[in-house]
């Protein structure tokens, strides 16, 4: 049977939203609401907090939840190959901490072609786009995909570019921020250079691109919210306390 560990990077600095996994939603830090969907999901035998901040470690392990104390590191890769590098698992799934809502079939589904595709280093998931706007956001991050359903490209972008004007309809897709890598994968881009493409457009999954991974993408209904900024929290807040 695959091992599948899930991690979970923790960081308390944001520049707009400071000591975001510690904010309430519901009664609960936001970081207890991610490791809870995440321990939920179909094929996760394990979930660890990496974190290198001594307030998010206690609230960790306030509520229970296991624990990676790391060094400073400059991105969530470096210090989730920081915490694989310990484990005995082959399958790695890096979870954002800013996702209170994820839905755990959502996690169990990125997994599934690490299974069914040996070519495969990594899955991510990925959701269609029809609002304009969203489209057109930079803080949106839009993918490409082959007829296989691998990723050509991913960009803060409007891509594709509609040369003769959207249509109505789907317009492109949002990438979702969870990965599932082979561990020696993860191991290997953690100690590669920031690529050309990573730096320009800041995503580090380009660094994967960049050196020929092959990164199956898997289409959901709809992206949970993201907790990037003080509007984003209170929008999660009012979706939590609407459903009771």
């Amino acid at each position: 049977m695959t091992k599948t560990v899930a991690i979970i990077p923790a960081r308390y600095g944001s520049s707009r939203l400071p000591g975001k996994p510690l904010e309430q939603i519901g009664g609960r830090p936001m970081i207890q609401r991610v490791y809870e969907q995440t321990l939920a999901a179909e094929g996760i035998g394990r979930v660890l907090v990496a974190t290198d901040d001594a307030r998010i470690a206690a609230a960790v392990r306030a509520f229970g939840g296991e624990l990676a104390i790391t060094g400073e590191h400059a991105t969530g890769t470096d210090r989730l190959a920081e915490v694989a590098g310990t484990l005995d698992a082959e399958i790695v799934v890096n979870v954002q901490g800013d996702l209170p809502l994820i839905e755990p079939a959502t996690i169990a589904r990125c997994v599934r072609p690490l299974h069914d595709d040996p070519k495969a280093g990594m899955a991510s998931p990925m959701t269609p786009i029809r609002d304009h706007t969203e489209f057109e956001n930079p803080h949106v991050v839009k993918v490409v995909v082959d007829g296989e359903g691998c990723a050509l490209y991913f960009s803060r972008s409007p891509v594709p570019y509609w040369r003769g004007g959207m249509p109505a309809g789907v317009v492109g897709r949002r990438h979702i921020g969870i990965y599932a890598y082979r561990r020696p994968l993860l191991l290997e881009l953690a100690r590669a250079p920031r690529s050309a493409l990573e730096q320009a457009e800041e995503l580090e999954q380009l660094r994967a691109l960049e050196r020929g991974v092959r990164i199956r993408m898997i289409e959901v209904d709809s992206a949970p919210p993201e907790v990037d900024t003080p509007e984003d929290l209170a929008r999660v807040r009012r979706i939590v306390e609407g459903s009771g």
